[in-house]
């Protein structure tokens, strides 16, 4: 059986918040230094998840909102691939444009039909 492994390593400052968040895998080339992490896990025996969000003091708002928007968008595609429930999935893809438009990380498609905004 092969094995792979990954690993998180994080610094922290006095506070204990992170100031630095590195991680590796044996198995990829993208390993390095990152602002935030969600890590989730799930746990048979409870049937709960476990989860360790982690973000450095640089992260800004501005970038946990496109961090979000892009995690649940891949999570849609993983719960896709996963069930192989489509219309659900969708759904996901929905929310996650919805939540991508509000926080203004993508950008509302223009109605046609509309009249042009005057200025």
């Amino acid at each position: 059986m092969k094995k792979s492994e990954i690993k998180i390593e994080v610094s922290l400052d006095e506070n204990h918040i992170p100031e630095q968040i590195e991680w590796s895998a044996t198995d990829s080339q993208n390993n390095g230094a990152v602002n935030a992490s969600f890590l989730s896990v799930w746990d048979p025996e409870s049937k709960n998840a476990l989860r360790i969000d982690l973000w450095t003091k640089e992260f800004t708002v501005d970038e946990m909102k496109i961090f979000t928007y892009q995690n649940i968008m891949t999570m849609a595609d993983t719960f896709e691939k996963a069930t192989g429930l489509r219309e659900e999935a969708q759904d996901m893809r929905d929310f996650g444009k919805y939540m991508g438009e509000t926080l203004g990380v993508i950008q509302k498609p223009k109605e046609s039909g509309s009249l042009p905004d005057p200025k």
